[in-house]
């Protein structure tokens, strides 16, 4: 194998660096693009802490203020499909009538999914840490929002409860 010239050195090195001033600053912009996202994503974060500040405060009609108040809210769960706001409070207070039941709340592992501008689904964890008599209870949640002129609200809610063993991994 012959041995480069110094006039190939050369050639390679300014090769080299030429690649260097296109591809660098494409890896800059690649991570310094912001999260298209962010703002809504913080929004909606803040939406489910003030929820779950007003469940372990026992304010169920606090924690409802993040649902859409429409007749074509939905919740699905173990006791099937409720529609409507007023169908989903009502389920709230009958599974949940006073604070030993209700427990603290705690919600985790949120996955966001956008949908567009105007919609996400926030996939997650909940848990309910309550007296030994009630027993603690937990699950998955997978909330459907949407952006309205008030900002976001959840348009659909499917929660189960899973027992802790049964919670698959991430």
């Amino acid at each position: 194998m012959p041995i480069p010239t110094p006039a190939a050195h050369a050639t390679i090195r300014i090769l080299l660096m030429t690649l260097m001033l296109i591809v660098a600053p494409r890896l800059t912009d690649a991570q310094t693009t912001p999260d298209p996202h962010a703002k809504d994503r913080a929004a909606i974060t803040q939406l489910l802490t003030t929820q779950q500040s007003n469940w372990n405060k026992g304010d169920v009609d606090a924690f409802m203020a993040a649902y859409w108040k429409s007749p074509n809210l939905t919740f699905s769960g173990s006791t099937g499909t409720h529609r409507g706001y007023d169908a989903v409070y009502e389920r709230y207070k009958k599974s949940y009538p006073d604070r030993s039941t209700m427990g603290q709340l705690d919600f985790s592992g949120l996955e966001f999914h956008f949908t567009g501008n105007d919609g996400v689904l926030v996939l997650g964890d909940w848990h309910l840490t309550r007296d030994k008599d009630k027993g603690d209870i937990g699950g998955v949640f997978s909330l459907v929002w949407q952006r309205f002129p008030e900002g976001w609200r959840i348009i659909h809610d499917h929660t189960s409860a899973v027992p802790p063993n049964k919670v698959a991994p991430k």
